[in-house]
């Protein structure tokens, strides 16, 4: 039996409700499960699709040799865990929405998981946080880097600006004009 190999994995993670408590809750989690995370700056942005509370928004990558179903499995036990529920209508508010951006170079869909995800492209909250931890990954059907589809993104219809978040005692990101 061949083992599986390590792919890096990048996942968007979002909150509006109690959005401090989620996304530590989240980042927590994935910690315990993958060990030393990359942590992109913390963005808050509007809701995009629905009038509703603002998001915080980050990237975060890892290495995993769980396949891309379990890993799928995985993200939804974490959201669960933190009251997310999947009923009701499709764009709203939510305490944790964790989803697969990338795995490895894979293009695939698999239990409607659709990788390369097509929000990278489509939502500054997504991109924007991506190129900062992974700017010169190169986007699989693409093949500009993330860093290239940042600044080329016309997100004037989508507002997003850095917050102070801090983590497990370590500083995350900095509001734009803060001391450092």
């Amino acid at each position: 039996m061949t083992k599986p190999t390590k792919q890096r994995v990048y996942l968007s993670i979002g909150s509006n409700i109690d959005r401090e408590l989620h996304v530590r809750a989240a980042l927590d989690a994935l910690t315990k499960e993958f060990g030393q995370l990359l942590i992109s700056p913390v963005y808050e942005s509007e809701s995009v699709g629905f009038t509703g509370d603002n998001f915080f928004n980050l990237v975060v990558g890892f290495d995993t040799t769980l396949e891309v179903r379990e890993l799928a499995t995985l993200m939804r036990a974490i959201e669960y865990a933190n009251a997310r529920r999947r009923t009701g209508v499709r764009f709203g508010p939510r305490t944790l929405d964790i989803d697969i951006l990338t795995y490895g170079d894979c293009c695939v869909d698999v239990d409607e998981v659709e990788l390369p995800r097509d929000e990278i492209l489509k939502n500054a909250f997504v991109l924007i946080p991506l190129a900062d931890i992974a700017g010169k990954q190169r986007h699989p059907v693409l093949r500009q880097t993330y860093g290239e589809l940042a600044q080329q993104f016309d997100n004037g219809q989508q507002k997003l600006w850095p917050v102070n978040f801090v983590w497990q005692g370590k500083q995350i990101s900095r509001a734009s004009g803060s001391s450092r």
